[in-house]
Order: C-alpha cells, then structure tokens, then sequence
C-alpha cells in the first residue's frame, strides 16, 4: 500500500508538470479510419471503380450513400489536418490500416498528441498503440478524438459533437491549453505459464495474425508467493492496454464457456459456465459493460408485476414510470473513467444444480484484480475487440490496473 501511495504522488508530480497551460502543441499524428467505401476497395482490389460499384449493387448495396458517407469522411479530415496547420502545428497522418502494422516507436514518441479521427473504434485502436509497452516507451502522449459522423455515431470517446461542427475551435483551445485531462484506467493483461511465450494473436479488423508483440515485452520469472497460487513459473504481459474492456468466451457464440476465477488474490476458486466474461474500465462501462447488464422498461414492469401489491396504488404509480426506473438503474452501471478499479460481469451465467461454484459468486461486482483459468474448447481473449488471443483449456491471465497505465486524454466539455 505505502508503494502504491508513493508511486500515485509522483504519478500526480509528473501530472502537475504536464498542466494543460504547459503543454505545447507542435506535432500531431492524425490516424484516420477506413471508410466502409475504402474497406470494400481493399477487400477487391482486382477490380476497377465502375466493376466495384457494379458489384456493391449486384448485392443491394446503396452505393451513393457509401461514397457519400465516403466524402463526407475525407472532407472532415481535411478539415482537422487544415485546423492543425493553422495553428502552426505540424501534421502526420496515418490511416488505421497502416496505424495497426506500425511498429516504429519513433512515430509515437513524434508527436505531441495523437488524433484519432473517425469514431471510436478508431480512438481504441490509438489507445492500444499509445501503450508505453507497444510503443517501448515511457512518453505519455495524450489521445483527443473528433467524430467524422456524428449523425450516424455516438462517439463517446470523442469529443462533443459540437467540435465536429467546429474543429477548429477545438484546437484553437488545445493550443492555448484551454482544456483538462483525464487519465483514463486501462486494464493490464498477463499471461502466466510455464515458458512465457504469448500465443499468435490476430488483429480482428483485417484478420490476420499479429506478430509484433514478441518482439516488444520479456517474460518474467513468477515469484514464489505467485508461482505457488497460481501453479505457473512465469509471465509475460500483453503489449496492449485495455482501455474499454477484455472479453474472454467461446468463438462459437452457442456453447457454454467454462471459467474458473479468483478474486482481488484470494483464496476461493470460482468456478462458473456462461457466455463469457466481460471485464470492464470506468471508460467500458458507457459500453458493452451496460449492453450486458442494462434493464429495459419490460423488464421493470414485468418485475412489478410480479409483485404481492402489484394492484396498490403505490405500485400502480411505480407502473407508470417504468422508464425513469430503468434509466436510472442503467445509469447507476456506469462509473468514472479514472477509477482504478475494474468490473467484471459473466454472462448468462448458468445457475443450476453445482453451478456457479461456490453459491455465492457473484455474477457481477467490483474488483482489484481478477485471475481467470479456461476450461473452454476453442475460446479467444479479445482486447477492446480489436487483438485476439487463443485462451483454451489450461490458459491462464492476470486482469488488473496500475495508475502508471493510465491513457492521457484531453477534455473540452
């Protein structure tokens, strides 16, 4: 605890340092996302534009509206990489294809900050690259989002959407440090095994494999208190940094994922058979975090009226405000996106006969860490679903947080 107090106050030492009025803009990596338009180019590259756009049609495609989701994409782009350089600020740019295969640490350490530009699948994938254990570095370079559709995406990661009608406004206040940081969790994920290889991950948007990150992290020896509680001789941590969460089940979504958990390091082994496991930052829970757990205003009203008083006018009252009930229980999910710890929430788990084992496992709660062993036939580990890693029968991983992890992103509501 005392080296974890000590470590926070130089972490907020290092932050004070780094104060919005202090920072200076001078460089930013602009790291664009894929149009659906430029996807399907890529996906048939032997074919002209006019066999493309006969193609998209044969199968019912609305092809002008691509194009124009297209160009409205490109002329947003333009329009950020135009505000950056009026500011005197010096622009490289990435698309998210080339981001993923870079390995150059020199790129990351380049920039001042790094923009993502699309929506947030864009802005997770520029986290995972912001990891000091990917790019091999301890420079903490901070992320700032801009939503290129946000009449067609929510963009939670990104700025408000009022920036996306005035980016230039946006950056104007970056450059005169008129914004605040938030330092958002991110979840640290270690495999631990007898020989500290990491199996071949693949990257889920192009669906090949994944080789970079055997040459970025070593593997540790386990200490003996570790190697003892866990039966495994060594560790290798993942170069990638979860920053909305880590999921963990069957690739065939029909069949049962059989898990074993430990707790925050403690002594009891919880055994449970479900859908999955999905474990989540302050940052994940506006996401999948709450599709899991979310109640819908049916499922209120079902409850009520399930009720012994279901017919009393206090209940007939409640009837009526079935939806304010769910919001605020869907809301009351979320929690901040600094908080340093993780929640993990298994789904659909089974509970009957002996599962989950012990009774009293909860099917969702609040953790330091969590320690997960697979029991499963043909399951992945899946990082902000974008990398995948096989995590069959007998893999094991420790899920957990440190404050030295957290991702620098800049705020202007």
């Amino acid at each position: 605890m005392l080296k974890t107090k000590q470590l926070l106050k130089q972490i907020a030492k290092e932050y004070s340092n780094f104060a919005p009025a202090n920072f200076e803009l001078k460089r930013a990596l602009v790291v664009t996302k894929l149009s659906r338009y430029e996807v399907e180019q890529l996906r048939h590259p032997q074919l002209s534009r006019e066999q493309l756009d006969q193609k998209l049609r044969d199968r019912g495609t609305d092809v002008e509206m691509l194009l124009y989701l297209h160009n409205l994409h490109k002329d947003f782009e333009r329009r950020i990489v135009q505000s950056f350089e009026n500011v005197g600020c010096e622009v490289k740019m990435s698309s998210r294809l080339e981001f993923r295969s870079s390995l150059s640490k020199d790129v990351m350490s380049w920039a001042d900050v790094i923009v993502p530009v699309g929506g947030d699948g864009t802005f997770l994938l520029s986290a995972n690259r912001a990891s000091p254990l990917f790019a091999l570095s301890q420079q903490k370079t901070p992320i700032v989002g801009f939503n290129s559709d946000p009449k067609h995406s929510e963009g939670r990661l990104m700025l408000p959407k009022q920036y996306s009608e005035n980016p230039a406004e946006a950056v104007e206040r970056i450059k005169n440090g008129d914004f605040k940081w938030i330092h958002r969790s991110r979840i640290r994920t270690t495999l631990l095994g007898s020989n500290g290889t990491i199996p071949e991950s693949t990257d889920l948007f192009r669906h090949t494999a994944v080789k970079m990150e055997q040459v970025t992290t070593s593997p540790e020896l386990l200490d003996k208190q570790m190697s003892a509680k866990y039966k495994a001789k060594m560790k290798r941590v993942l170069p990638y940094l979860a920053l909305n969460e880590v999921f963990i089940g069957e690739n065939l979504s029909a069949r049962v994922s059989h898990l074993q958990l430990v707790l925050n390091h403690q002594d009891v082994v919880n055994k449970t058979k479900c859908s999955g496991l999905c474990v989540s930052t302050g940052t994940g829970s506006t996401s999948w975090h709450t599709s899991i757990n979310r109640i819908t205003s049916c499922d209120v009203g079902d409850l009520l009226r399930s009720l012994p008083n279901a017919n009393s006018p206090d209940m007939v009252e409640m009837l009526e405000n079935v939806d304010s009930i769910a919001h605020g229980y869907n809301q009351g999910l979320l929690f901040a996106p600094d908080d340093p710890r993780i929640c993990y929430s298994i789904r659909e788990q089974i509970c009957v006969g002996v599962w989950p084992s012990p009774k009293t496992f909860k099917s969702r709660d609040f953790v330091q860490s969590v320690f997960i062993e697979s029991h499963c036939i043909d399951a992945n580990l899946v990082i902000d679903g974008s990398i995948s890693y096989p995590f069959n029968d007998g893999a094991k991983v420790l899920l957990e947080t440190y404050p030295e992890d957290a991702l620098l992103t800049i705020n202007l509501d």
